[in-house]
């Protein structure tokens, strides 16, 4: 049976098409010797249980491993202590195969007796013995850690957990114990006991920083890529694709899974790309990534449910996309805590960016489609999207056209501040209902601040650059064509696009084309 890309659970070698992950659980395995208690906190879907139950296997030939998940156990499992001691101790039981004899009496007990017998000391004083009776060190690994955390029960758990790792020196207690999650449990807005005094007291600041890099690196694309491609035989350029997946995913797992599937088998057999060799090219990865943004899959409704039950984290997300405004990536804020641990940003060189190409797009996409039916240059652009392409090719000259035209006439009389926060997002509802379907559109990270946004467009494998400007003077605009004109050696191109909002009172709207060299630039001017 072939094997095929995964994004639906777990991936199992020799069934998946999977990144060669060994230099991580190396890298794991390295903390698990030093007896560190840690969490591995990751965005939904970063290969958390994959690399966990890849870890549990790693780890056996050292270490009894005890690996649980917690969305086995339902909601009465923590109804009380009793039913939950009961409940774990049945897990326990599953997830090993060889216990003493007495270990695994007394666990039995716990899971069948009634439920006066049980209780949190008494579980703790079992792992104590076996522990302190075992060859092997036990190392303890829960998955879906966060179901429970918001469950005082849970929460005593961990407070056990951390009373016996502080009593190790002189007590048998697990060697190692690792929890893996998305939230992290280091944040648990719980209080173990209600005063004050314990209040900070977390359960897990014993922890052990997990800094372990699990994104998908190029060479880790390339290397999957290669294993599929010794079985299909594609030609496929493997050092291209697998560096184009990482620029559109900066390496977020189920991203790169989901391109992978959708090339592998969507575009593959279509009428554009009728072969798996014609899939794997550079514009068979952008018919994915057009598919990919426009999907409702788990991921995106989830990340679509975190903006709706956190209004700060929308207002941040807001200002990285639209305005321009730089971000500090500052962990005690909490609107950047919550926008990190959910996977929406990361941290570049202590700036916040969105995450990936494919979470702007989309992004922008949710944030823009609020205003679809209200936006008068959206229907602007509606209109008139027919004229906008001649021969399949798009014609970015006139769209600057009809935009300087539309916008003045709707919005020419309004000021700086509203052009600031607003000129850029005008000029991207415009364009979407042009390419939608057909094109993609995404901002070069690097250049977003609030005077230069460069705006990328893939069309029907035509690229096209647009630089939108704040006007700050004449000699401020001329450094800006020529930075563009260097700009363009990245994309190979002899053309750019520039459109400056410009708030001076006798300024002259309207294009006009520049020749640099061998480059021509076109200039808007709103």
């Amino acid at each position: 049976m072939a094997k095929i890309f995964n994004v639906n659970g777990a991936c199992r070698p020799g069934v998946h098409y999977m990144v060669n992950i060994r230099s991580r659980l190396d890298a794991v395995k390295t903390m698990v010797d030093n007896g560190d208690y840690f969490t591995i906190n990751r965005a939904r879907q970063f290969g958390k249980t994959t690399t966990l139950n890849a870890l549990a296997d790693y780890l056996k030939s050292d270490y009894i491993v005890i690996s649980l998940d917690f969305q086995t156990m339902d909601a009465l499992s923590f109804a009380n202590v009793e039913t939950f001691v009961s409940a774990l101790a049945s897990e326990i039981l599953d997830a090993v195969e060889t216990l003493p004899n007495e270990i695994e009496e007394q666990l039995l007990a716990f899971s069948e007796e009634t439920a006066r017998v049980n209780s949190l000391n008494a579980l703790f004083r079992v792992i104590k013995t076996w522990c302190g009776m075992s060859d092997k060190k036990i190392v303890l690994i829960i998955d879906e850690v966060d179901t429970a955390t918001n469950n005082q029960i849970f929460i005593d758990f961990l407070a056990q957990l951390r009373a016996y790792y502080l009593k190790r020196p002189r007590v048998p207690a697990f060697w190692s114990v690792i929890l893996a999650g998305v939230y992290d449990i280091r944040n648990i807005r719980q209080k173990i006991r209600p005063d004050e005094e314990h209040k900070t007291n977390s359960p897990w600041n014993i922890a052990a920083d997990f800094n372990v890099d699990m994104s998908f690196s190029v060479s880790d694309i390339a290397g999957m890529l290669k294993d599929y491609e010794s079985d299909w035989h594609t030609n496929m350029d493997i050092q291209e694709i697998a560096g184009l997946i990482y620029d559109y995913t900066s390496g977020y797992p189920y991203l790169v899974s989901r391109l992978c599937k959708l090339m592998d088998e969507v575009i593959a057999g279509r009428n554009d790309f009728p072969s798996k060799s014609d899939a794997w090219t550079s514009q068979g990865l952008l018919a994915a990534v057009k598919l990919l943004e426009n999907e409702t899959n788990a991921l995106f409704l989830s990340l679509k449910g975190k903006l709706v039950d956190y209004p700060k984290l929308r207002n941040v997300l807001y200002a990285l996309l639209f305005t321009g405004k730089p971000v500090p990536f500052t962990a005690m804020n909490d609107a950047i805590e919550i926008a990190a641990m959910f996977g929406f940003i990361r941290n570049e060189n202590g700036m916040a960016v969105i995450y990936n190409r494919i979470f702007e797009t989309v992004l922008y996409n949710w944030f823009m489609s609020e205003e679809y039916e209200t936006s008068r240059i959206y229907d602007a652009a509606l209109r008139e999207k027919n004229q906008f392409v001649t021969g399949g090719h798009l014609n970015v000259r006139l769209i600057l056209e009809r935009f300087v035209e539309s916008f003045d006439d709707l919005y020419g009389d309004q000021d700086e501040t509203f052009l600031e926060d607003a000129g850029r997002r005008y000029f991207m509802l415009f364009l979407k209902p042009i390419i939608n379907g057909e094109g993609h559109c995404y901002v070069e990270a690097e250049t977003r601040n609030r005077e230069r946004t460069d705006l990328v467009i893939d069309y029907h494998g035509e690229q096209f650059v647009i630089e939108c400007k704040i006007w700050r003077g004449n000699a401020y605009n001329e450094r800006g064509e020529v930075q563009l004109a260097e700009y363009l050696d990245h994309f190979h191109l002899k053309k750019g696009y520039m459109l400056s909002f410009n708030f001076n009172k006798n300024k002259t709207i309207g294009l006009k084309e520049l020749v640099l060299g061998d480059r021509i630039l076109i200039e808007a001017v709103v």
